[in-house]
């Protein structure tokens, strides 16, 4: 659990991304106190002269007027106060939300294995959003705190020393009370978020195992438990609301007692004439405004503890360690010369990879317990096809995730042709390699937008020619719009076997040099399945291609089948010299393993 005093120390350095719109609310606070000092001393002057000199309403005319511009004046610095504080507040919002994006980035998709998805967008979404009261509306009220009132209490004091004593002993009895009371209410709004987080990840996990529920009679089961859930945060939200209502109404309480006791005093002396009206009444005014800004900064208060919770769960995904091979190469990257100062490999960088893809005695571990990848020696020549095989667990996973730049080997060496892959180079990479996975996933969008996904400035007609060779437009152009129907997230309104064949188009236009394929066709029916391997047979054409296969019969064609066994590669050769030699493809074979 993230440290509440580093949770508040980041939420205030957070502030330095919106210093332009909060410096010009520092600069708009003591202007606003000096508007209130002017209203109150412009209706103290006025009713006074009324009361007790005798003017009459015409010859205070121009006193009158000059009130009209104080109160628009103060009307402008409010509205302009509340909209400075919400452009910080989303300016805020954007950086922190891309900051989170580019972490996530970072930490890649097997770093991210054992997070909830719905916990990870809840911090994305949700967390962020619970910022906005913090930066909006409780860093305003901050400043206006702690400038409006000294400038009251600077002026009330020659008015009448007693009423400024008033003042004085009074108004750190809130912040006093919000420090106590503000403790309790911090941990019950800590529990609070954790335990949405918690509910959110777990309405996302049955929303996908919907249909899972559905077939196993459990889902009045699971509505009792979402009910039962839904409950007990309905009841911490309201047991933190009762101290937020709590605070506010003690607040009101401390305000109006001490507003009392100003005029008590003045009332008094104002009796025995040992003050002028005048003063005795500016005073009175300018209390009530002395103590609004304390007032509401103790309301605000309440936004204040929801942004700390909520910023425990972003602080935890900000700070969290990048995988090694990440973090070096980055900070070798800032302690390299800016590649503008040098002659540098920019565009070498930049350069095509060519030739055979060299894994040279490569080390992966996920814990200290056991390597997925123990020394492996691999070479993939340039244009062949070569099937990676093995048991669960013997490491085919994890060497995709290699090949793909989202982890980086512990020991060892990654070569495409001479050049070692590296985070550096890893984007001019991924722009020359496609992956189409066991389950394809398509985005919110139009057929077209999803084919184009990685080739964004590919023309029309060469997304229909990637369609056609996909075997996809025998279904596209049954579509109500064609190519630019629109799909649901993750595919929704088509079928396995098109949501896969989108992706070989999608693979198609881009045109790379080498395919990395999971067993694309796995899942599906016998029909979207031939279909499948029809289109992914175009696509391997002239390509270099690495199958990672759990199913033992897709890998018959392949130049090589190389098998792995415990991280290590225990046997290699073409189909039939496999399945004719003892060993462990004859055993899978033999026992009839599909799908691995």
């Amino acid at each position: 659990m993230t440290n509440p005093t580093d949770t508040n120390r980041w939420l205030k350095a957070q502030q330095a991304s919106a210093a332009a719109p909060l410096r010009q609310l520092r600069l708009l606070a003591p202007f606003t106190g000096a508007l209130i000092v002017c209203q109150a001393w412009l209706l103290a002057y006025i009713i006074d002269a009324v009361a007790f000199r005798d003017a009459r309403l015409d010859g205070l005319l121009p006193w009158m007027l000059a009130l009209l511009p104080v109160f628009a004046l103060r009307f402008l610095a409010g509205w302009r106060s509340a909209r400075l504080g919400f452009l910080a507040s989303r300016i805020i919002k954007t950086d922190i939300r891309s900051r989170l994006f580019d972490k996530l980035r970072r930490l890649g998709p097997v770093a991210l294995t054992a997070d909830s998805s719905g916990a990870l967008a809840a911090g994305l979404i949700d967390a962020v959003e619970a910022l906005d009261g913090y930066f909006s509306r409780y860093v305003p009220a901050m400043i206006m705190m702690s400038m409006v009132p000294l400038i009251i209490l600077l002026v009330a004091f020659p008015s009448d020393w007693v009423a400024g004593l008033v003042l004085l002993l009074t108004a750190p009895l809130i912040p006093v009370f919000m420090t106590f009371i503000g403790k309790a209410a911090e941990r019950r709004n800590q529990a609070q978020w954790r335990q949405l987080a918690r509910m959110g990840a777990h309405f996302l996990n049955v929303i996908q195992t919907l249909p899972t529920l559905k077939m196993f009679n459990a889902s009045h089961r699971e509505l009792r438990n979402i009910a039962r859930i839904s409950d007990e945060f309905r009841r911490t939200t309201m047991s933190v609301l009762r101290l937020a209502f709590l605070t506010s109404a003690v607040l009101e309480f401390f305000a109006a007692i001490s507003i009392a006791l100003i005029a008590v005093f003045v009332g008094f002396r104002l009796l025995d004439n040992q003050m002028d009206f005048f003063y005795g009444f500016f005073v009175l005014l300018l209390a009530p405004e002395f103590y609004l800004p304390l007032r509401n900064f103790g309301v605000q208060n309440h936004a204040r503890m929801e942004a700390a919770a909520a910023a425990e769960q972003l602080v935890g995904i900000l700070e969290r360690p990048e995988p090694e091979h990440v973090a070096e190469q980055l900070s070798k990257h800032m302690a390299a010369p800016r590649p503008e100062q040098t002659a540098h490999t920019v565009a070498g960088d930049a350069q095509p990879f060519h030739g055979d893809i060299q894994i040279r005695q490569v080390q992966f571990a996920y814990d200290t317990e056991r390597r997925a990848l123990d020394g492996l020696e691999l070479e993939i020549p340039a244009g062949q096809h070569i099937a990676i095989v093995g048991p669960s667990g013997s490491g085919k996973s994890t060497l995709a995730s290699l090949l793909l730049g989202f982890i980086g080997p512990d020991r060892g060496q990654i070569l495409i042709g001479e050049r070692e892959l590296t985070p550096a180079n890893i984007a001019d990479w991924r722009s020359q390699i496609s992956w189409i996975p066991q389950r394809a996933r398509l985005f919110h969008g139009s057929v077209a937008d999803n084919i184009r996904l990685g080739a964004p400035d590919v023309s029309l007609s060469r997304i229909l020619d990637a369609c056609e060779d996909a075997h996809a437009m025998e279904f596209i152009e049954q579509l109500p719009q064609g190519i630019d129907t629109l799909v649901g997230e993750g595919g929704q309104g088509l079928s396995g076997g098109q949501v896969q064949r989108i992706a070989i188009a999608r693979a198609l236009v881009r045109d790379t040099r080498w395919l990395l394929l999971d067993e694309p066709s796995a899942h599906l029916d016998p029909d979207s399945e031939r279909l499948v391997t029809d289109a992914l047979a175009r696509l391997a054409q002239g390509r270099t291609l690495i199958s990672i296969a759990h199913r033992l019969q897709t890998v018959r064609d392949a130049d090589r089948i190389v098998v792995l066994r415990h991280g290590r590669i225990v046997q290699q050769g073409d189909f039939a010299q496999l399945a004719a030699t003892p060993g462990v493809f004859r055993e899978l074979l033999d026992e009839g393993d599909e799908l691995l």
